[in-house]
């Protein structure tokens, strides 16, 4: 039992170990959703900044990409930083680049200044998904209970529920204050999160925090409280990741034969930050436990799966609605609410139960048949066809995401929780960069119907993999609570 420092209401302090501390939840909640709903308010928002500055969808998608690969690299980085100082400052500092990022993006005179824009969001919203999840493990440590399952899966509804709903919010807000408004909007939303973090999150240093991290640490495990010891921090390993994500989906981006140093630089660098991590005491990502750990590999790839086939669709099919169909934005907007009322009511009826397994393959299945439906949308297609395909589309997003975030928490090291979940993000981006390339592969020029057709052959072929990946797994049947 771990007793109360100066009363539950001072700043800082915690609770007396019973029950999750549910102010913890509003901060945890609303910084983990920065990222999806940026993500997705500009799926609508493509083809009037095209428009705006003269840009076709091969440029534009640079939007989406430069989010992606920021946060792809930033999500692992800020979770170690998270596992090793704890969550309160990382949480802070990353919600305040979120409202800076929006003013530079309402402001910005080009598309370069866009991307920039978008690359500092990519950043900014990288803190809070690892703080979440570092909150969550030190919650069930503090109390001697191990009952998440409410709190993952409020986490989950809450980043699919704004994924989905990002582009009505967007095409809404574009009609509104043009394109310019899904920029300014991070804005009340970054006071938000530090008004809430400032408020709620814990001190590192307060004593009843510490304890619940250290605990084992006398009995000769490594630590996993607060460091102060910058030398702890590896950032060549860190850099050398970095170069790693950057070289390889910039050529990912555009594939070209007279960029065939972009692959080779990303290989040498893996060959190097591979030699470091095996050969530091304490490695930016200990590659000596993650190989070991095969079932928490397969989720990281399942993850990737799942997303690319999820984000391919969102950005995919939203610019075809507009380019393909003649939809206005906010219109496209609107007809993917049945995605998000789906995905909505798939988390919310499930995420009381773990099922890992059931919830992949179930998933894998749905998202199969969203792809072959999309292969009979065409520029005539009824209304209710369109209304239809995301709705399918958006049951999979219900069960995937949550199902890898209960695998990952089960199967991860809780030392590193922050850090693992980071790279569970990770792989979601990347899954968005590969999802973003294919819909600049596909649609060179505009979203047309042929283009729409080849991307949900290719969307498919993922969902196929998914479903091959999960069935032969049966430690995914084996995932129980850990006993405190």
């Amino acid at each position: 039992m771990i007793p109360r420092t100066e009363g539950p209401a001072a700043r800082g302090t915690r609770p007396a170990p019973g029950g999750f501390d549910r102010r913890l939840i509003a901060p945890m909640v609303l910084g983990s959703v920065l990222n999806p709903v940026n993500s997705s308010m500009i799926a609508v928002a493509l083809v009037p900044i095209g428009t705006a500055f003269g840009a076709p969808p091969a440029e534009t998608v640079w939007l989406v990409s430069a989010l992606y690969l920021a946060t792809a690299v930033g999500q692992p980085v800020i979770g170690r930083l998270v596992d090793m100082y704890g969550p309160r400052r990382l949480y802070l500092v990353g919600t305040s680049l979120v409202g800076v990022a929006g003013v530079m993006g309402a402001l910005a005179p080009s598309l370069g200044m866009l991307i920039a824009a978008r690359v500092l969001l990519g950043f900014g919203t990288s803190a809070a998904y690892p703080a979440a999840m570092r909150l969550t493990r030190s919650e069930a440590e503090r109390t001697g209970r191990d009952s998440p399952a409410g709190v993952l899966t409020a986490l989950a509804v809450a980043g699919q529920t704004v994924a989905v709903i990002g582009p009505v919010l967007g095409g809404l807000l574009i009609g509104v204050g043009g394109w310019r408004a899904v920029f300014t909007v991070n804005v009340p939303l970054s006071a938000a999160c530090l008004a809430l973090g400032t408020l709620r999150l814990p001190r590192a240093e307060d004593a009843s925090w510490a304890d619940g991290r250290n605990k084992g640490a006398g009995s000769g495990e490594r630590s996993n409280g607060p460091r102060t010891d910058g030398r702890s921090v590896d950032l060549p390993g860190m850099t050398l990741f970095a170069v790693v994500l950057v070289s390889l989906m910039l050529f990912l981006m555009g594939p070209r034969p007279d960029r065939w140093y972009l692959p080779v630089l990303s290989a040498v660098a893996a060959a190097a930050f591979a030699v470091r991590e095996l050969r530091v005491p304490d490695p930016f990502v200990d590659l000596r436990v993650l190989g070991g750990n095969v079932p928490l590999l397969a989720t990281y790839l399942r993850q990737f799966l799942g997303y690319t086939t999820a984000y391919s669709f969102m950005y995919g099919y939203t610019q075809w609605l507009e380019e393909g169909r003649g939809l206005s934005a906010s219109t496209a907007g609107l007809a993917l609410l049945p995605m998000m009322v789906a995905a909505l009511t798939v988390s919310t009826l499930t995420g009381r139960r773990e099922a890992v397994r059931t919830k992949l393959v179930v998933g894998a299945l749905v998202q199969m048949t969203g792809c072959a439906a999309l292969l009979l949308v065409g520029a005539g297609s009824p209304v209710w066809l369109l209304l239809a395909v995301g709705t399918v589309l958006g049951v999979p997003q219900g069960l995937i995401g949550l199902a890898a975030q209960n695998a990952l928490y089960r199967q991860a090291d809780p030392a590193r929780i922050a850090s693992a979940a980071g790279l569970l993000r990770t792989f979601m981006y990347l899954g968005a960069l590969g999802a973003s390339a294919a819909t600049a592969a596909f649609f060179p020029h505009r979203a047309d119907t042929p283009g729409l057709h080849a991307l949900a052959l290719f969307m498919l072929a993922g969902s196929a993999l998914l479903l091959a990946t999960t069935l032969p797994d049966r430690s995914l049947g084996e995932l129980t609570p850990r006993k405190a």
